[in-house]
């Protein structure tokens, strides 16, 4: 990580080996920082005392997040952002890799090997992750210092994919009840909320109204969606 969160305590955090960081940075903010940490990983932190996930997001971020199922919130919101840099298990076949990274990422870096995170007092893990691991870039920045990364060995993947929601597609003079329902039908299956949010984020309504966000689970609400469980929405009709 910046550091692997955990609410049982500092045992479960565990640090990047700080070689990649500077190799990657500098960056501005590491939003799932541990509490305690030797080195600096970003200008700014946040830990698990600031759930980071609630935060604003600025500049360049640096994103080790807690593994397992919650590295899909992190993952994601970092595609959201779209700056910044994760490192990851290497696991192609997760939800957490196809949505995420296939399809938002701007290119990745598979490491050799695998990784000795260090505890919190700096000393490295005498043993390794258990698993190989993946550099994710988001941005074309990123990803040039990505394809420059010379502090482990791999093999670097430009990605550069092709967004799925085309802007000049969707008139911004439309309304936010019709932006959605385009946006929506365009993807022709149930969505989560946030991935709708990726969808939605570079669009020029979004970028002009800084409680975008807010809009979209209002518009939710009114329909034409229909919820089909927390947080996965569906088109329902054809707004008239």
């Amino acid at each position: 990580m910046g550091g692997h969160q955990s609410a049982r305590g500092s045992k479960d955090e565990w640090l990047t080996p700080p070689e990649i960081v500077a190799d990657l940075g500098p960056f501005d903010l590491d939003p799932c920082a541990p509490i305690s940490r030797p080195w600096p990983t970003a200008d700014r932190h946040f830990t698990i005392k600031d759930n980071g996930l609630m935060q604003r997001w600025t500049g360049r971020v640096w994103c080790n997040p807690p593994y397992g199922n919650k590295a899909k919130r992190w993952i994601s919101r970092l595609a959201e952002h779209g700056r910044g840099t994760a490192l990851i298990f290497a696991r192609t076949e997760t939800e957490t890799f196809h949505p995420w990274v296939w399809e938002y990422a701007t290119a990745i870096f598979f490491m050799e090997g695998r990784l000795n995170f260090h505890h919190v007092d700096g000393t490295q893990s005498e043993h390794n992750a258990g698993a190989p691991s993946v550099l994710v870039a988001y941005g074309d920045g990123d990803a040039d210092r990505l394809q420059a990364f010379t502090a482990w060995p791999g093999r670097y993947v430009p990605l550069r994919p092709q967004r799925r929601f085309i802007l000049v597609a969707v008139p911004p003079a439309m309304t936010w009840r019709q932006l959605l329902s385009n946006v929506m039908e365009r993807q022709g299956r149930a969505a989560r909320l946030e991935e709708i949010y990726v969808l939605l984020a570079q669009h020029p309504k979004a970028m002009k109204n800084p409680n975008w966000q807010a809009k979209v689970r209002q518009i939710l609400q009114r329909g034409p969606f229909r919820r089909l469980d927390r947080g996965l929405w569906e088109f329902a009709g054809v707004e008239q």
